[in-house]
């Protein structure tokens, strides 16, 4: 994993290893959700929906981060890319990373941002920009 990844990661698991830091239903991998996205938004994709062109941290999870979140966001926003294709396929590995830690329930929200960022990607892949917002769910397809 990157070296200011890992370091972002490491702040913030000991920080919320104390009961007193976590939120009801805190759940470790909401730390690697919650990086993700602040990756998702530093990155700021040319081809995310427009309705996804931030992903909204929680107020649980702003609220109980500390003040590691300032040094936490001059981490992320360190970490710089030559061009979009090489942003999302760092996104794309970081989440298969944090969900390689995971099982079951815990990978509710990295699944969700996996979801979102893969249908970009395929955008990219595909040359097209997003046209509208499909509410539909594929299960019912």
């Amino acid at each position: 994993m990157n070296k200011k990844i890992q370091e972002v990661l490491t702040i913030w698991h000991a920080h919320f290893a104390h009961d007193e830091n976590q939120y009801s239903e805190f759940e470790s991998s909401d730390i690697e959700y919650f990086v993700g996205c602040m990756l998702y938004n530093h990155f700021a994709f040319s081809k995310a929906l427009e309705n996804l062109k931030t992903m909204d941290l929680s107020y649980d999870f702003l609220s109980a981060c500390g003040n590691e979140y300032d040094v936490i966001k001059e981490i992320i926003n360190a970490i710089e890319f030559d061009d979009e294709l090489q942003k999302l396929e760092f996104l794309q590995g970081y989440i298969l990373e944090s969900k390689s830690k995971y099982s079951g329930d815990a990978l509710y929200l990295l699944n969700r941002l996996q979801y979102h960022t893969n249908a970009m990607a395929e955008r990219y892949t595909k040359g097209v920009n997003a046209q509208k917002v499909d509410f539909k769910n594929p299960l019912y397809r």
